[in-house]
């Protein structure tokens, strides 16, 4: 007896559609389209999130506050020594 090898057979799922089968269709009508006021259902889809977004904090980092206060800092030493150059 002839066995196909089972590493040989196509996988009969690997190129299926996700679109709807229009045999199996509620309210489809010959040629395509829908009855009035019937919706079509949707194609299957992968979109939308895959984990939950992390909350974000509505208070502003300390490390963010001392950044802008080493910049201030720097600019009030540099405005001394241009100041002190000039004079």
């Amino acid at each position: 007896m002839n066995v196909p090898d089972p590493r040989n057979v196509p996988d009969p799922q690997a190129h299926r559609s996700t679109d709807p089968d229009p045999a199996r269709t509620p309210d489809l009508e010959p040629g395509g389209g829908v009855a009035p006021g019937s919706t079509p259902p949707d194609s299957g889809t992968t979109s939308g999130l895959s984990a939950p977004e992390p909350r974000t904090r509505n208070r502003f980092p300390p490390t963010g506050i001392l950044t802008i206060a080493a910049v201030v800092i720097i600019v009030i030493v540099f405005l001394v020594a241009i100041v002190g150059i000039l004079m």
